[in-house]
């Protein structure tokens, strides 16, 4: 199945809304609606254009701010599952460990100082988080 470039700039477009609004309560029909398709037709092309599904982006990018507020330290990890758009403690928990390899509170307790004096940007590559490809 190949994607028309049509098709990709209205993907990009949903997958920008994730980037940006992830703290918000995003679900499959309000993205598809960004990209103008059906919500299963969203689903199946997110998934073969993006390797994983638009659930599993989402959660991915919630995770990574959540790492970034995790290491402040000024904010307990019941904050920042609210902050970054989790409305489950438990949900985001069991996420957070699932991708990152532990779990929030031992993020948060854990030292942080390589990653001083670093360009944001830079901290947020080196600390992204990775999903297998098989995942998702």
């Amino acid at each position: 199945m190949s994607v028309d470039l049509d098709e990709l700039r209205r993907l990009r477009r949903a997958r920008d809304r994730m980037d940006r609004e992830y703290a918000q309560p995003l679900d499959v029909a309000a993205l598809a609606t960004t990209a103008y398709m059906s919500p299963a037709h969203f689903s199946r092309r997110f998934r073969a254009v993006y390797g994983e599904t638009p659930y599993s982006y989402l959660m991915t990018r919630r995770i990574e701010r959540a790492q970034a507020l995790l290491r402040r330290g000024d904010m307990t990890v019941t904050d920042v599952c609210f902050a970054v758009g989790c409305s489950s403690l438990g949900s985001f928990s069991a996420s957070f460990t699932e991708i990152v390899g532990e779990t929030p509170s031992s993020y948060r307790s854990r030292d942080h100082e390589d990653l001083q004096g670093m360009a944001p940007c830079h901290a947020m590559v080196v600390t992204r988080p990775r999903r297998s490809r098989a995942t998702g």
